[in-house]
């Protein structure tokens, strides 16, 4: 193996599994795509992997264990369900200890991940989580603001596609909407956060669309709006179809006129309300399933920089 380069193996054939390895395949710098592992012989994912010359094993887990390519794998990214990946890790860390992986379900064993906000302070974990699509769309935002002022509360609205929701999404609504809360909480820097999914069954199905409110302390707007921007900037750089669907909106709330919110009380401030849209690159999901793409491309980018680290060690 080209010491440069990393074997990398992925759990689950669906559509978020098929659109990683051919990103992996057509951009992979420090990575190699080497095994996709699937449980349905017939599924697409598995025949284009095989088409396209990469190794593939219809027996789950268990059957990438035991293929020879198993040895040099170094990276396995979890395409499939938040319980499934609980058993996967544990399977595969009895057999490798060392072995890097890269969480794409809610299943949240290691700590969370957003590439803009905390990647550089969780290079060296074995297990990291990519939270939700809903949460690297949005947790750059939030985070954007907390930097500038204390953040007191920060909701989420990810508004995507029915289409674009696979039987993997629709099976952990629940964990979504709870990772994502706590993630915006955790790495966000809010003092309580809140998140809400949306499928939209309109027809043609419309792009990812996401809605982030905040309420901070008092601040200067300016500062607010240039650090949302710079933020953007960086999430664009491996998710270029995010980006920014109106002016940042600002609202004073005056301490004479408070908003009550639950669990919070009455609360005097600024209200940032920011407006997002993510567009995907349709390597082999359609353009508008954004959701999906901003999880397979900060994957990447997440593995991309532990590798690179690696590589320099």
């Amino acid at each position: 193996m080209n010491p440069a380069k990393f074997n990398v193996a992925i759990i689950g054939s669906g559509n978020i599994g098929t659109d990683l390895m051919i990103k992996l395949l057509r951009h992979g710098k420090h990575l190699k795509m080497a095994v996709m592992v699937g449980i349905d012989p017939a599924s697409d994912g598995l025949e284009r992997a095989r088409r396209l010359g990469v190794a593939t094993t219809h027996e789950g887990v268990e059957g990438l264990a035991r293929m020879p390519e198993f040895a040099d794998i170094d990276f396995v990214f979890d395409a499939t369900s938040a319980g499934a990946h609980v058993r996967n890790d544990a399977y595969l860390r009895a057999r490798k200890p060392g072995i890097r992986l890269i969480d794409l379900t809610p299943a949240a064993i290691g700590p969370y991940c957003v590439p803009v906000v905390n990647l550089e302070q969780n290079l060296a974990q074995l297990n990291v989580n990519m939270v939700t699509c809903g949460g690297q769309a949005t947790i750059p935002m939030v985070a954007a603001v907390s930097r500038v002022a204390k953040v007191h509360y920060a909701e989420i609205v990810a508004s995507i596609a029915s289409k674009s929701a696979g039987p993997g999404t629709r099976a952990n609504i629940d964990e979504f909407t709870e990772t994502t809360s706590k993630a915006i909480e955790a790495i966000g820097g809010a003092a309580r956060g809140k998140a809400i999914i949306v499928m939209n069954p309109a027809e043609p199905p419309l792009i990812m669309r996401d809605t982030v409110f905040v309420l901070s302390e008092a601040c200067e707007q300016a500062r607010v709006q240039a650090s949302i921007h710079e933020m953007a900037q960086a999430v664009q750089a491996y998710v270029p179809g995010y980006r920014l669907k109106q002016q940042v909106q600002f609202e004073v709330i005056e301490p004479q006129a408070p908003l009550l919110i639950p669990g919070l009380g009455r609360f005097s401030g600024l209200k940032t309300s920011v407006f997002l849209e993510v567009e995907g690159a349709a390597h082999y999901l359609p353009a508008y399933a954004g959701n999906l793409d901003i999880m397979t491309s900060a994957a990447m980018a997440t593995a991309e920089r532990m590798a690179q680290a690696m590589a320099h060690n």
